[in-house]
Order: C-alpha cells, then structure tokens, then sequence
C-alpha cells in the first residue's frame, strides 16, 4: 500500500525521511496489532513479552535500553501485563529499586499463542511488500539503531 492510495493524505514530502519512517511504522504497527488483537497484546506487548522469554533476567533497565523506550513508556506498557498476570517482578538482590522481569505460566502461554498471529502478520507482510525487500528493509532499519550515537550511519546497501 502507498500513500497515493490516500486521496486525502496532506502533502507529502519525499525528502522527510522521519515522516516517512514514522508513517511506515504507524502502517505496519496497525497491520501486527489487528493480528495480536486476536489474543489481546499490541505489537509492543509482544515484543516486551519475547524480550523476556529470551532473556529470563532482564532488568527494566535492559528493557529499556533493548527497546529504546522511555522509562515511563515503558512502565506503562508493563503494568496491564502484570495486572493480566503475564509478567511478574522481583526485587534485584543488592541493587534496591531495580527489578528483573519474568514471564509467568499465563505469560509463557499468551506468548505462544500470540506467535502464531504474529507469523500471520509477518507473512501478510511480506506478502504485500515482498520477502526479499522485507529482508532489506529490516537490515537497514537495524543498521539506523546500531548506527553509535554521534558517528556516521553505514552507507546504503546497492
């Protein structure tokens, strides 16, 4: 789908590269979540939700830094998945006020069960933009994050 497809879009300008990032996100992010609504996580949620499978220690502190989320945004992205009882916290041994985050059983299995609706939102996806082009594009977005602060990002791939 293209934004001339959207008669009443406001003027686009091809040279914004944040608008444009930002407009895809929007397009994507509503694509993944109309399929995780089946079992009531957004995108982020499950993105929280496998970060914490994968590693079973992980810190908000982590969280935060894996996520490039704000600490407050993040926050509230994980209280409705403890009050659901998916995610639970304990207080780190030695380090006071910092938390390691664990998927609980119902977490482990909403995940699951979210992973299908997910393959499905990946696969329609890549359906409509193209497998080799998604591969692409994921490279290159990945390269934006890893870019270190303040250095030059890698040149485009041909």
């Amino acid at each position: 789908m293209h934004l001339s497809e959207f008669p009443d879009t406001p003027d686009v300008f091809p040279d914004d590269d944040c608008f444009a990032i930002r407009q895809a996100a929007r397009y994507v992010s509503q694509l993944y979540d109309r399929h995780l609504a089946e079992v009531g996580l957004t995108i982020t949620q499950y993105s929280i939700l496998r970060r914490i499978r994968n590693n079973p220690q992980m810190t908000m502190k982590q969280l935060v830094k894996a996520t490039l989320l704000k600490r407050t945004t993040l926050v509230r992205t994980v209280q409705p998945l403890q009050r659901d009882g998916l995610v639970s916290s304990r207080s780190l041994p030695a380090q006071g006020r910092e938390r390691i985050l664990s998927l609980t059983p119902d977490g482990e299995a909403r995940l699951a069960a979210a992973g299908r609706h997910w393959h499905a939102a990946q696969e329609e996806f890549e359906q409509r933009f193209g497998a080799d082009r998604s591969a692409l594009l994921r490279r290159e977005l990945l390269d934006i994050v890893r870019a270190p602060a303040g250095e030059p990002m890698n040149e485009p791939a041909e």
